[in-house]
């Protein structure tokens, strides 16, 4: 199956054609330097292991949310949401020193190890649990079904960016398992209950639910 993720831009009278798509695999972490509030948008700069690497216009998925990128230096970049992404999304909880996951788009010849991922947060959802294993933890999420939105056991979803296995699935709730390495290297261990964390459902469950719907 090729599945292409588009979407169009117009730059002065050009049109050209972009692809983004993302896997839910998440490349390093960045702190928020500085955020800056302007009229209804809000302008995040970022501090990273990747931000030197990275170009204007460049698409990055932080926390799941696929951000360009406006401005770039030596160690950080910077990136604007406006006030439809802040209202859907957690990135309007961010703070200074807050820890955010990144991705940088997937390359269209790399293996895609998570799940297809666009990068477009259906909604947010509050942990209700957490609770240490023996070697991995479980995390607990509660959302609003209201918009359509839905989960099965053993499917893929991902949580702040990050690619995750639904384990228990029910109407409004879901569980997943982080493995040591997971709760290391992405901000899901400063996650606790009461915390908000944004959700992009499998892209293929949300069709078939709106079919259903219909």
């Amino acid at each position: 199956m090729c599945l292409l993720l588009q979407c169009r831009r117009t730059i002065g009278a050009k049109t050209e054609l972009t692809i983004r798509m993302f896997t839910g695999i998440i490349e390093t972490l960045g702190r928020v330097e500085a955020i800056v509030k302007d009229l209804d948008n809000v302008h995040y700069t970022i501090a990273s292991g990747i931000s030197n690497e990275l170009k204007i216009d460049q698409s990055v998925a932080h926390n799941g949310v696929c951000l360009t990128v406006v401005a770039v230096d030596a160690h950080t970049h910077t990136v604007t949401a406006i006030e439809e992404t802040l209202s859907k999304t957690n990135l309007g909880r961010l703070e200074v020193g807050s820890s955010v996951n990144l991705e940088r788009c997937m390359q269209m010849n790399g293996r895609l190890d998570g799940h297809i991922v666009q990068g477009h947060v259906d909604q947010t959802a509050v942990c209700i649990k957490k609770t240490e294993l023996e070697g991995s933890w479980e995390y607990r999420f509660k959302y609003d079904v209201t918009g359509g939105n839905v989960t099965v056991e053993k499917g893929s979803v991902c949580v702040n960016g990050i690619s995750l296995t639904v384990v228990h699935s029910e109407a409004d709730e879901f569980s997943v398992f982080i493995i040591p390495y997971t709760h290391e290297h992405t901000n899901l261990n400063t996650v606790e209950e009461g915390s908000t964390v944004n959700l992009e459902f499998d892209i293929i469950g949300k069709y078939v639910a709106r079919l259903l719907n219909r």
